[in-house]
Parts: structure tokens; C-alpha cells; sequence
């Protein structure tokens, strides 16, 4: 889909004071939703996210064209704060960096990976004053999604525009603006309506920032979600302030790792310098994002479902590899989502362990991994990128780049081969550019249930062509995770290569055959584990 900029003359001027007004408004409910606690939010008993009272709102800030209520429209609202590791200004400036990069908003996607994976500047209405963010005002387009194959992306045009509130302090808004040029909704099973959302950025005086953040949606489900993520979306877990909030830290974290010139934990002594530290951050950085954009591509690349005899799905698509950091040819990529009666926690703990992956990673070949370099990400010690080596003399030149990270929202355990002398070019702080990569990897989120432990539950593990909801025998809800499993492999070297029953049939049995070693391995595991 091709967007267009403004067109010139009177037309284009009254385009732009439409969006100004528009904007201008939604800035004051945005600022009024910031800065409000009671009566327009309450907090939750469990995990203290905040929730918008939809009455209250609605009773501050009537809509003069409000239609009769669609019973399939649900709202989502949610607002959470805390303390991220970069300045206001800094903040600010990765928001609006999408000019520097021929409007596609590169630095939007890599500071929300998980999040965003799409965005695209359709036109810059305004640019700022005197060369200040403030003032600045884009209309966008965007693609939100969760890192399963079961959940469709939300396609949202949308107005982002900042404003200075006073010294080190800053308002962001994104807010829904319908173009009737183009349907977002075409090839999308929900209608999104992005009512006033966005974030407060006040500078700390030990050079952080606080972060107030607010989401609110308007969400029309033209088909039933799949089951396992119904509870987790409807909580507001998917799409909330508080997965927003977590995935702005945790990037501006590792961001501040990068900056750092403490040296990594170089077990080999393989990582000499920082430059080196910084090379492999930046590859592993790539790995991560190759991955993220993955699980949902965009342009056509639709999903194949491919059950067979399994007791779970297995989605999959072909697409042409071009990237000069990606193997050149035809790419595989396979995806698959499952529940466990365990905690998030424990089911990362579980990937991240050298004595547990030989049961389900074939890269080992059921050997033992040794790591033989660490670099720390964060503070959580599951915030690190790993250079593992497996006991397989068949295999000395071959090593896995492997990076971790958890937050409030969830966690990514991704991997992917890499020979020798690419990991030394990157070592030596070389540019790792054009390092081929093909990231696999598991995605750890909650189930969103209400941790309600069932009394006698021993239902196991639960997958995605479940038909009910992850219970009991007694139909009880059990609190566990949502794991979605990737898998990328090149299947030819020709950009002309069709998928073949027999790269479905491999990339199938590698996907169901760590489905059952994974889920062999939690058996008879319970939540309270």
C-alpha cells in the first residue's frame, strides 16, 4: 500500500488546520487523563494497573456524535508509571526520529519491537518550532501486534504529536484520524479506534525520566479471538500503559548497558574491547528484531495452517529473503502457541538454563552448552546476551548468539547459529551488518487468568486448537503461560522457490517435536511450582 503526503495550495492548508484542531483537543484530554487519579481511575486489587472508569469519562468528556453502543465493541484503558533510564529530551527525540529515516519510523520500531511492527510517516504536518520537538505533529500508520501467529495485527492511522509543557517536561499523543482513502481494516479481523492516549515525560534530577503512560481503545471484534490469548487481551495485558511502559524501560535500558563502558562478562576472552561489546550488541540487537517481525509479516505473507495429526496447530509462510543480513533465498518461518500450567517466571528460567536445553534444542544435538561469552543487558540477571558452544566435536566452528530479556509484560529467549569467523568479526567490533542471521526463538507471556489455582487440577498443558479455555476437569481456570514457539529455516537458495510439502512437513516435525519435549519436561508441573 502506497501512502501519500498532503497535496499543495488552499486544500492542503485546510487539511492541516483539521489536523491541528483535531490534535489540539485531544492534548487536553490526554493531559486530563495524566493527571487525574480519582475519579477517572481506580486501581487494580492484583497488580495495581490503573483502569479507566468508562462512566466517569465519559460523563467529563461527552462525544457530540456518539452513536448507540455496538455490543461487539469493548473499550481498553489502562494507565501505569514509572522511572525509565534516559532524559526527556532524549525521549522525545527517539519518538519523532522517523524524518531521519525516509519516512518509515525505524526508531519507533526498534524502542517497541514487541509492540510496533509496523510504522510509516504518511506526512509531517508540522516539524516543530525553531528547531524544538515541541510543536511537532505527524500523521502516521501503524501495526500493533502480540508476538503469536493467533492474534492479528491492529492497524491504526493515527496523529502523534509532542509538545513542551514547560522545562523538562513533555506530552506525547497518539489519537485515531480516519483517512477514508484507505480501509486499515481490509485484511484485519478487528476494527481499532485509538481514543486519546500517549505519555508524560518529566526529567528526574539524576538524569532519568518519569514516565506517565495511558492507552485507550475502542475495539471492534469482527471474529472471535482465539481462546488461549481471550483472557490475556481483555485484561489489558496485550495492548495496556503497563506493556508500554515495561518495553519503553527495558529498551532504554539496555540502551544505557550499551553506553556503559564497564566490560561484559568475556568468558573466553573472546569480547576485547567495547567496540566489540558494542558490535555484538548491535547484532543481537538485529537477531531480536528479525525475529519480532517475524511472527506476524506484513506485505502478503499470510499464514498457512498446517495441523496434520498434531493435538496443536503449526502456522506458517514463505517469504523471499532480500536483506543483506538475512541468508539469501527463500525463508521459512513457522510458529506455533501453547499453554503451561507453569509460571512465566519458571518457563524462562527453563530456556535460559545450559542443563535444560539439550531437551529441546536440536542445535545441541542433545549435548550440554557451554557459554563461552556474556554481555549483561540489565539489571534482572536474564537480561544478557549469551555466546553458547555445544559439546559436538561435528560442530567447532558453529556457535549460538542467544539474547534473553524479561519485563513487566513478558519475556523473548532467542537464538540463532552463527560460524566462527562472524562471530569474531563481530568480537573484534567490526560492523556485523551483513552478518547473516535467522533468529528462532519462544515468546513467555501470562495467560492473563486471575492466578485462581485449581483444586485438583492436573489438566497439563493446553495448546492453540484448544476449543475452551485452559481448565480443569472441574472447569476451573488455572493461572499458567502462553509460549509461542519460532522457527525460521532457509529452504533454498532461489528467490523462486515455492513452499514444498516436504519444507512443511520438516519445519512441522522440528515444531512437534520441541512441543512435546517442552511440554514433557513440565509434566505434572502445577502454578505453585
Amino acid at each position: 500500500m502506497e501512502y501519500g503526503g498532503g497535496s499543495g495550495g488552499a486544500d492542503s492548508s485546510d487539511k492541516k488546520k483539521r489536523y491541528h484542531r483535531h490534535t489540539a483537543l485531544q492534548i487536553q484530554i490526554l493531559e486530563s487523563l495524566l493527571q487525574t487519579d480519582e475519579p477517572l481511575w481506580t486501581k487494580g486489587l492484583k497488580d495495581g494497573m490503573e483502569i479507566l472508569n468508562i462512566d466517569n469519562y465519559k460523563r467529563l468528556f461527552p462525544r457530540h456524535n456518539d452513536t448507540p453502543k455496538n455490543p461487539n465493541v469493548r473499550t481498553e484503558a489502562s494507565k501505569a508509571s514509572g522511572v525509565v533510564m534516559m532524559n526527556s529530551l532524549q525521549l522525545v527525540d527517539m519518538f519523532f526520529d522517523s524524518v531521519k529515516c525516509h519516512f518509515f519510523n525505524i526508531k519507533w520500531i526498534e524502542l517497541f519491537p514487541t509492540i510496533v511492527s509496523r510504522a510509516r510517516t504518511i506526512e509531517v504536518i508540522s516539524s516543530g518550532l525553531l528547531g524544538s520537538p515541541s510543536g511537532s505533529l505527524q500523521l502516521m500508520y501503524e501495526e500493533l501486534q502480540v508476538l503469536s501467529p493467533l492474534v492479528p495485527a491492529r492497524q491504526l492511522y493515527l496523529l502523534r504529536s509532542v509538545q513542551q509543557i514547560e522545562q523538562g517536561s513533555w506530552a506525547v499523543v497518539n489519537v485515531s484520524y480516519d483517512l477514508p482513502q484507505y480501509n486499515p481494516y481490509a485484511q484485519s479481523r478487528f476494527k481499532v479506534h485509538r481514543l486519546p492516549s500517549g505519555c508524560f515525560i518529566q526529567d528526574m534530577p539524576n538524569g532519568y525520566s518519569k514516565v506517565t503512560w495511558v492507552e485507550h481503545m475502542e475495539v471492534e471484534e469482527v471474529a472471535l479471538n482465539d481462546r488461549l490469548y481471550r483472557d490475556f487481551i481483555h485484561s489489558g495485558l496485550a495492548f495496556g500503559a503497563k506493556r508500554w511502559l515495561a518495553s519503553l524501560q527495558r529498551a532504554c535500558e539496555r540502551t544505557s548497558s550499551l553506553m556503559t563502558t564497564t566490560m561484559s562478562h568475556d568468558i573466553g576472552g573472546g569480547i576485547p574491547s567495547p567496540e566489540g561489546k558494542r558490535s555484538m550488541m548491535k547484532l543481537s540487537k538485529r537477531m531480536v528484531n528479525n525475529f519480532c517481525s517475524s511472527i506476524n509479516p506484513s506485505n502478503g505473507h499470510q499464514w498457512t495452517s498446517h495441523s496434520g495429526m498434531n493435538e496443536f496447530e503449526v502456522r506458517a509462510t514463505l517469504h523471499k529473503s532480500t536483506d543483506p543480513g538475512q541468508p539469501n533465498g527463500m525463508v521459512l518461518s513457522a510458529s506455533t502457541t501453547i499453554w503451561l500450567p507453569v509460571t512465566p517466571q519458571n518457563v524462562f528460567d527453563f530456556f535460559r538454563d545450559g542443563r535444560t536445553r539439550p531437551q529441546w534444542d536440536v542445535l545441541s544435538n542433545q549435548n550440554p552448552v557451554q557459554e563461552v561469552a556474556h554481555i549483561s543487558t540489565g539489571t534482572h540477571p536474564g537480561n544478557c546476551i549469551s555466546v553458547l558452544r555445544a559439546y559436538t566435536p561435528s560442530q567447532n566452528n558453529m556457535l549460538i548468539l542467544q539474547e534473553s530479556c524479561i519485563d513487566a509484560s513478558g519475556s523473548l529467549v532467542v537464538y540463532c547459529p552463527v560460524d566462527l569467523p562472524a562471530i569474531n568479526i563481530a568480537m573484534n567490533g567490526e560492523d556485523p551488518s551483513y552478518i547473516p542471521l535467522l533468529p528462532s526463538g519462544f515468546v513467555i507471556t501470562t495467560d492473563g487468568h486471575n492466578e485462581i489455582k485449581s483444586e485438583g487440577n492436573t489438566s497439563g498443558a493446553s495448546t492453540s486448537k484448544t476449543t475452551s479455555d485452559p481448565t480443569s476437569e472441574h472447569g476451573t481456570a488455572s493461572t499458567g503461560s502462553l509460549v509461542t514457539v519460532v522457527f525460521q529455516i532457509q529452504v533454498s537458495s532461489l528467490p523462486s522457490a515455492k513452499m514444498s510439502p516436504e519444507s512443511l512437513a520438516t519445519v512441522n516435525n522440528l515444531i512437534t517435536n520441541t512441543v512435546h519435549q517442552i511440554k514433557a519436561s513440565f509434566n505434572g508441573c502445577s502454578t505453585s511450582t
